[in-house]
């Protein structure tokens, strides 16, 4: 048994500030009070207990070559399958990319992040090598595939429903990149498939306008209206909404997963959160291309927190945005990607998905956002994992 005593714990849904002490047993919150005190102790004098971090967007394959490709355009960078990232991927030895995964992967720990969800290039393989790279690492990714088979103007079907098959044996998912890569008809497959096995369907959508105009010229939609329409779980960026994209999405049950940081870094825009907010979305948050971003989703909640302050004028409460890689996923709206992913919120019979972090301000949602580093981060708690830090 193990008990945290005497900080300030986040609880629940809403990240309600509580001074009471955890028991936890087996990997499992037995007991939240004031009274309980048993098993071995961890004194949170001065800190945040809250839980652990999602980072709900990540290509953690583009570890091998940080940096590369700065001033570039989006699809230069990162479009497939002639973006410099996927040749670097194909030009790389295998464990040259699986020791560059594992680096990114104690870098999430190291800021608090438990759980995450991988757009994982190169298949079947791919998918392997990512869990070869996490194995003995206390941390839970989250592999969406994709497949070679996708892409083209005139894929073959067969192959496609035979590839995402094989896939959805190995990964939680599938994630093809966007609606510019494939045909309306593989979208489908994909989702439909994914649908069979309970398994997430994940897309790009509007992360650039030229993205956007090319769909509506296409296909008489934009990319958000698409996704919607195909019924993709997770649609990520929504930075470049147009027309009823926003009401689409509203009306949907198509969870949204913004990576501002990312969208800055590469000129192509800011979400508009503000709007999703205001119709109740839960949204989630991810650091995207690691190429770009280092995996730490603390500044991705202080970059989101301060730019849309700065570019929409309108203030977002901290703890709103705190929750984005919290506990929204765990918000019912999101059930449908929840279910896989098994995130927690501090909670009596829950899973102990636990950070301990050194209280730095009067506002508990800006110390961890505003004002925690890495080194302020003294405990992270994963289930049967106890990680000091």
């Amino acid at each position: 048994m193990l008990t945290i005593t005497n900080g300030t714990i986040l609880k629940g849904l809403d990240l309600t500030p509580s001074n009471e002490n955890i028991l936890i047993d087996d990997g499992k919150i037995i007991e939240i009070s004031p009274d309980i005190c048993e098993g071995e102790i961890i004194d949170a004098e001065d800190c945040i207990v809250s839980p652990t971090f999602l980072n709900a967007h990540t290509h953690i394959g583009d570890s091998i070559i940080k940096d590369e490709g700065d001033g570039l355009s989006l699809s230069e960078i990162v479009k497939p399958p002639n973006g410099i990232k996927h040749k670097a991927l194909e030009e790389s030895e295998d464990e040259d990319i699986i020791e560059a995964m594992r680096e990114s992967m104690f870098l999430m720990l190291d800021s608090g992040t438990t759980h995450f969800i991988d757009y994982r290039e190169g298949g079947v393989e791919g998918v392997k090598l990512l869990k070869r790279a996490s194995e003995d690492i206390p941390i839970n990714p989250i592999i969406l595939g994709r497949d070679d088979s996708f892409y083209g103007d005139d894929p073959d079907l067969h192959k496609v429903k035979v590839r995402l098959r094989k896939l959805l044996k190995c990964a939680d998912g599938v994630a093809p990149s966007g609606f510019g890569e494939i045909r309306p008809e593989v979208a489908e497959l994909i989702v439909s498939e994914c649908e069979k096995k309970s398994k997430i369907s994940s897309i790009h959508v509007a992360e650039s306008i030229n993205a956007q105009n090319r769909a509506v010229d296409n296909y008489g939609l934009s990319e958000v209206e698409l996704g919607v329409k195909f019924g993709f779980n997770q649609l990520v960026h929504l930075t470049n909404t147009i027309g009823d994209d926003i009401n689409s999405v509203v009306g949907s049950d198509s969870n949204v997963t913004f990576c501002p940081r990312a969208n800055a870094s590469l000129g192509v825009g800011i979400p508009s959160v503000c709007d999703f907010l205001s119709y109740g979305k839960k949204p989630l948050i991810g650091s995207d291309n690691l190429m770009i971003n280092t995996p730490n989703i603390i500044r991705d909640l202080e970059f989101t927190l301060k730019i849309i302050r700065a570019k929409f004028k309108k203030m977002i409460a901290p703890k709103e945005i705190l929750k984005f890689a919290t506990t929204n996923i765990c918000h019912p709206s999101n059930k449908h990607l929840n279910q896989t992913i098994k995130k927690t919120t501090i909670q009596k019979n829950n899973k102990a998905q636990i950070t301990i972090s050194k209280k730095l301000s009067k506002n508990n949602y800006l110390s961890i956002i505003n004002r925690t580093e890495t080194t302020n981060i003294k405990y992270i708690i994963n289930e049967n994992f106890n990680i000091p830090q």
